[in-house]
This record gives structure tokens, sequence and C-alpha cells, in this order.
């Protein structure tokens, strides 16, 4: 038994999980990997259209993670979480756009599935820890509560994905990358004998929707859907007709291309109306909101928060994030009031606040009331 521990590595076969799990061996940890399916083609129904599985779950991927860990001596596994990574999940990504939100699958897959999923195998295989390749820090703060911090490399920061991870996690994972820059990590695989990984394409996909058409998964997915769909408006804030669209679910808060209408200037989705399957358009402006309300809390760096705090709240992943009091109003409910401007705030995505680079908590951002 390693002095420093058994540690699960989650390997995708891509680099930085490669790295992660070489890093570790070299550390002198005892390392397990394990490449979790999550997905296939079969499943979403593209597979009769003659594409190649891609992203995480695909052959080649797991061939390259069994391939690291062999030549290294290290054990490797396939862990098999379709059926639960489906239910959960994909349903969750196809409700919310039924609901007129935008969901973030990743975030919620996360939270829910991969770490779970990990830790469970780890706990039956006497782990100590798992670790993944993700780019951001954990920290033990001064209250003794574990902390999601920014990774050193801010362009591969990954902190906004995983604000869902709760403390039984945190203590327990590791994030060798963190102190990285994504450069280093590419030299390391060139220095470690892998310079095919180097100059390997990464995968900015839905897993399980590898082709980003996610129009075409809903509609494979909701049977009818454009039929229920059929005869919804475009409008204007005060409830004028300006013309039709393709549906409510395929459009999102913010959205300017793609919306197939003319209007002589610039127009963006500022509001959806499922109950009557109405989209709403506006100016740039329009999207500019000064306050939200943010469900499904969890807070990382403090145990719960009963009084205001400051914070840098970011609304999506590469938000740059605006300056904002956290008022709370229940154990997993805030009120944001932003102290500077927030354009294109989308209910379904994830609001993360900061404090420095420090993650206080995140949650999900809640459907907004306008006039229309």
């Amino acid at each position: 038994m390693s002095k420093k521990g058994k540690v699960m590595v989650a390997m995708s076969g891509g680099i930085d999980s490669t790295v992660t799990a070489l890093m570790l061996h070299h550390e002198g940890y005892e390392v397990v990997g394990i490449t979790m399916k999550t997905w296939d083609y079969a499943t979403s129904g593209t597979g009769s259209q003659g594409k190649k599985e891609t992203g995480c779950c695909n052959l080649d991927s797991f061939n390259d993670a069994r391939a690291a860990a062999v030549h290294h001596g290290f054990p490797h596994y396939i862990l098999d979480i379709r059926d639960e990574f489906g239910d959960f999940v994909v349903e969750n990504f196809v409700n919310e756009y039924l609901n007129g939100r935008t969901p973030n699958p990743c975030v919620l897959c996360n939270t829910h599935i991969k770490w779970r999923a990990l830790l469970k195998r780890a706990d039956a295989m006497n782990c100590d820890f798992i670790a993944t390749g993700h780019y951001a820090k954990i920290r033990r703060h001064t209250n003794n509560r574990y902390v999601i911090s920014k990774a050193v490399d801010n362009t591969k920061d990954q902190s906004y994905v995983l604000w869902g991870l709760e403390q039984d996690l945190l203590s327990r994972t590791l994030l060798p990358l963190g102190g990285y820059k994504k450069t280093e990590i590419r030299q390391m695989a060139e220095d470690m004998g892998y310079p095919e990984l180097a100059k390997k394409a990464e995968s900015y996909e839905i897993c399980f929707v590898p082709d980003n058409d996610y129009r075409g998964f809903l509609k494979r997915k909701v049977a009818g859907l454009e039929s229920r769909l059929e005869g919804g408006y475009f409008v204007d804030k005060s409830g004028k007709i300006l013309g039709q669209h393709k549906g409510y679910p395929f459009y999102t808060i913010g959205q300017r291309k793609g919306l197939d209408i003319a209007l002589g200037r610039p127009v963006y989705v500022t509001n959806i109306l499922p109950e009557s399957n109405t989209v709403v358009l506006g100016e740039e402006n329009d999207l500019i909101q000064t306050t939200m309300m943010v469900g499904g809390i969890n807070w990382q760096k403090y145990d719960s928060l009963s009084n205001p705090i400051e914070a840098v709240t970011k609304i999506r992943y590469k938000d740059e994030g605006t300056f904002s009091i956290l008022k709370p109003e229940s154990t997993q409910t805030a009120r944001v009031e932003f102290m500077g401007q927030a354009k294109g705030i989308a209910p379904g995505q994830s609001a993360v606040f900061y404090e420095e680079d420090d993650v206080i908590g995140g949650g999900i951002i809640q459907r907004n009331s306008h006039p229309v």
C-alpha cells in the first residue's frame, strides 16, 4: 500500500485525465484508472445516420485510457453508468428545454452522477481518494470546509462547473491540474511519451449530443414535438406578433443568430413563454437585468448564509462575472442584486458566486418575471 494512499482516477483517454493519472502515479499514489461510459449513439438515435461516437464515450478513448494504465502498470476498469445517466441527466435536459429553460447537463452530471459513481466504486475498492483532470483547485478553508478555487490557467478554469460538489466529495477529491497551465500539461504529455495526446483535439460537445444538434436530439426524444409546437409566434415586449418561430425549445435567452426573422435591426431572444408557445424578441438593452433569483444552492465555502454578502457572480461558463450582493432568502435560495450590468440571464443555467478565487457556492437561475 502506498504511503500517499490509493486513488481512483477518472480517465477519458484525453490529455488532461491521462496526465492526471500519470502525475499521481509518479508521485507515489497507488492509482486505479476508471473510464465511465455515459452514453452511446444507439441510445441517442443517431446511430442509423452512420455517425461515429465522439468525445468521452467512444472505443478509441477507452483503448487510449487502458493502454496508458497498462503501460505504467496500474489497473483500469470500465464503469457503465448509461442507465443512471440517461434517466437523470438526459430527462432533465429534455424537460428543461420543454419548460423554456436552458440546462447545463455537465454541471448536473458532475454533481449528481459522475462524482457519486466514482466515490461509490472507490469505496468498493478501498480507495482513499478520487481524482479528475479538471482545471480547478480544492483547498481547506480556515473554517475547516473544503472549497473549490479557480485554476492557475484562467483560460481553462473549470471551477464554474464544480459548484455542486458537496463536502463529502470535496474532502476525497484530488485535482492535480489546478496549479498548471494547459501549455505545461501539453509539455508533460510530450515528456511522458504521449506526443499524440499533446496534439489531440479536445471535445467541447455534450456527450449525448455529439453532433452538436440539440434541436434534432429533442425531436428524436420527444414524440410529436413539432406538431405540438405548430403556430408559435415571435412577439415584441408589448405582445405584438412579429413572425412565426420553429418551436420555443429551440431558442435560448440572448440568442441573436439563427432566428430566421428579418426586422431591419438586430433583435435578441429576451424571454421564452412555453405556456403560450411564445418567444419574446427585443433590443440588446432588454437583456440587461439588475436582479435574479437562484435556487437549489449548494454552499461550499460557508455552511450557510444568514446575512447579505458581496460576491462576483458568473451567469455562464465564459462569463467574466459581475459584482453583486447575495441576499439569502432560505437555506437554498438567494436573491442576487447586481452592482453592474448582467446581460442575457438564462433560467436553467448555473449562477456561481465567487469570493476572489474561491467558490462561495452556486445554484440554478430561476425563471424571472417579465411584463409580456
